[in-house]
């Protein structure tokens, strides 16, 4: 039966999943999480959530799912210590590094690799599980069958997310937040530019980027026969009323083995909704049905969340089942034994019986007293009594063992499993570059590609895989001059474009090209399997020094700092492989399953340049990439031309130009701003991160 996955952004949300039928629950326990913003556990709240939810039959998974600096990774590992000390079943995990700790620090805590690793195939799935994770958070924009494919090959169990909000971005890949405003939705501080109001060859009034809830209520057998392992439910910021409605609903659908009544859906969409749902990622069937906006007054839903308060808190609705066992004998004391579903055994003894005066002890009467467990997460499913004839024992001496033994049951499943704590590997130790890193130019367009930006002399090229497919011809400009070429891979490649995406590489493989530029864990078999050479790019999130040496030791020939890091944070990751780092360029915000150049002008128009525009006048490309998806880039350029003191002294091996929108003069002119033989500069250019950093 499928693991049902619920939210607890607070104490009160603990008892609200538990209480409405969750198999596990998933909280923030610190600051190291996606959801910063939601009540995460202090250390006491956090234990007795933990009690709370094992006693009851619960699993409790925490999130640590967000980049994490060199100077953040003691304070992060100090706490997945504790969480393991304390009981947890599972961290779900973001940053590579941090992984890399943990597998060494804490070995007997399971690991699930996180949606914001953008996990969207089955080779992600097996990276995942060479990492040393049992479980892989799947991309919310898979289809059902996308779904099947992973799940039933995969070698670790899958969890997909079945309800609640929909980001417009791949997860993971989202750096809209911290661009505009320094708040990384990959340290746990998203700002929802996805629900403002924009334009896009349309009013306003606007909200292109704002989706509809997920709900795949009513899909729930066809993922359990897809293979997946885990059902998860979004919403930590939501409260816990809202908990309890969607948590019900759904365990009542997968315990019962149907689909939702009318009243439940109405009751789903009370509690929160955009305009309705959508299962438009789940069916294959995007586009501009999935959008929609918050628009609903909330009065309407307190009574159903005053009843769903009611319900779960005036007693014990989730309980488990215990079997009873008592043997009565003259001249011992009376013993009893339980033994819940789970395996978990208690056993209690109690004053000898006296010969019965009038009437003695029954089986029958032992049986009923013992069955009487209201109050308690517990209840009898079987009572076993052997008792002789003529014995005593007042009714208080009884209940009083049956109450002890429900105790000392509590407390042996309230007991934390026997975990090892370990050394972390040290920080590793780098080494510098000399302070002219090389030059890589990386292009876009086909049309980028002349003579006069090769004449320029880069030491290294990095091209889409789809124009050195398109047109190979285009790169014999640079090669007559030595310029070194790498194959840019997509950053999203699902499983059924694979075989698309191969005949590329083979393509750049027959053209000379010996490396591939990979954005994620999942594409390295796919350019491995062409003995492409690996360099890795800013999607791969390196935030810290253990995750250059997890990518070095993946057999990476470079990676990419995050563009989310302060430039003195970069200069002071342990380089154990060369690191490039991008300065110039617009710098991508989002990467989308939707096609919103479709969704606005109601048909393919990728060819003509679109833009959104915010309230502020501010105008953001958006560019077709492989797969009909869509690239959002910044509305401005990252411009540090004039800051070549300060990056040339970072230790890097390479610098990268990344041109998108630029027309071919203005890459030559831009590369030549660089090389200090043009004054160029762009209109509306910004610093980017390095000097401000990211919440």
């Amino acid at each position: 039966m499928l693991e049902l996955l619920a939210p607890a952004g607070s104490p009160d949300a603990v008892i609200a999943a538990v209480q409405n039928g969750a198999d596990a629950v998933y909280l923030g326990f610190g600051a190291h999480n996606a959801r910063r913003g939601a009540n995460n556990f202090t250390e006491e709240e956090f234990i007795k959530a933990v009690r709370y939810c094992h006693i009851r039959g619960c699993k409790v998974y925490v999130t640590m799912n967000t980049l994490v600096s060199d100077r953040e990774l003691d304070g992060a590992l100090d706490l997945a210590r504790k969480a393991s000390e304390y009981g947890a079943d599972a961290l779900l995990v973001q940053d590579l590094g941090l992984v890399r700790l943990l597998r060494q620090a804490v070995p007997d805590l399971p690991l699930h690799a996180s949606t914001q690793m953008s996990i969207h195939n089955l080779a992600g799935v097996e990276a995942a599980a060479e990492l040393g994770c049992t479980r892989a958070v799947l991309s919310r924009e898979l289809s059902l069958e996308q779904i099947r494919e992973i799940s039933r090959r995969a070698s670790i169990e899958t969890e997909v997310f079945v309800h609640g909000a929909l980001c417009f971005c791949y997860s993971g890949q989202c750096y809209m937040s911290s661009l505009i405003g320094r708040r990384s939705g990959n340290r746990g501080m998203c700002a929802q530019p996805c629900r403002m109001q924009y334009s896009l060859g349309g009013r306003m009034d606007d909200h292109p980027l704002s989706l509809k809830d997920n709900c795949l209520v009513d899909h729930l057998r066809a993922l359990e026969d897809a293979g997946v392992t885990c059902v998860k439910i979004e919403g930590r910021m939501k409260r816990p009323e809202y908990v309890g409605v969607v948590t019900d609903i759904y365990a009542r659908c997968i315990q019962d083995e149907r689909r939702p009544t009318a009243a439940e859906m109405e009751r789903l969409e009370l509690a929160f909704s955009r305009q309705g749902f959508t299962q438009g990622y789940f069916l294959g069937q995007k586009g501009p049905d999935m959008l929609g906006k918050r628009t609903a007054d909330d009065k309407p839903a307190e009574k159903l969340f005053a009843e769903t308060r009611r319900a779960y808190g005036e007693g014990e609705r989730r309980r488990v089942g215990v079997r009873f066992y008592i043997v009565l004998e003259a001249d011992k004391p009376i013993r009893a034994a339980a033994e819940d579903v789970d395996g978990v055994r208690a056993v209690v003894s109690g004053p000898v019986p006296e010969p019965a005066l009038k009437a003695s002890l029954t089986e029958a009467g032992l049986a009923e007293q013992f069955s009487k467990t209201g109050g308690t997460p517990y209840y009898a499913i079987n009572i076993q009594v052997k008792a002789d004839g003529g014995l005593f024992l007042p009714s208080s001496a009884v209940n009083d063992l049956r109450r002890r033994l429900i105790t000392e049951l509590k407390e042996a499943r309230a007991k934390n499993p026997p975990r090892r704590s370990l050394e972390a590997p040290a920080m590793p130790e780098g080494h510098d570059y000399r302070t002219d890193p090389l030059r890589i130019y990386q292009v876009l367009t086909a049309e980028q590609l002349t003579k006069e930006l090769a004449a320029l002399e880069p030491d290294y090229l990095y091209v889409p895989a789809e124009v050195i497919g398109d047109a190979p011809e285009r790169l014999e400009p640079f090669r007559d001059r030595g310029v070194k070429i790498a194959a840019v891979l997509p950053r999203v490649v699902t499983g059924d474009q694979e075989l698309e995406l191969e005949d590329l590489l083979r393509v750049a493989s027959e053209n000379g090209v010996e490396e591939a530029v990979v954005g994620n864990l999942g594409h390295i078999l796919l350019a491995r399997k062409h003995g492409m050479r690996l360099r890795g790019d800013f999607g791969l999130n390196v935030f810290n020094s253990h995750t250059v040496e997890m990518l070095r030791l993946a057999g990476m020939q470079s990676v990419t700092a995050s563009f989310e890091l302060r430039l003195a944070q970069i200069r002071d990751l342990a380089k154990t492989v060369d690191t490039e780092m991008i300065v110039y360029g617009r710098l991508p915000c989002m990467i989308t399953e939707q096609c919103a150049i479709k969704n606005s002008a109601g048909r393919c128009n990728c060819h003509i340049p679109n833009q959104l525009i915010d309230r502020r006048g501010s105008a953001f490309p958006v560019v077709r990439a492989f797969g009909c998806r869509n690239v959002i880039y910044n509305a401005y350029k990252l411009y540090l031309a004039d800051k070549q003191d300060d990056y040339c002294t970072a230790g890097l091996w390479a610098v990268r130009l990344m041109f998108t929108t630029e027309n071919p003069a203005e890459c030559v002119a831009v590369a030549k701003s660089y090389l200090g033989q043009s004054d160029y500069k762009p209109n509306g250019l910004t610093r980017g991160l390095y000097y401000r950093g990211v919440e």
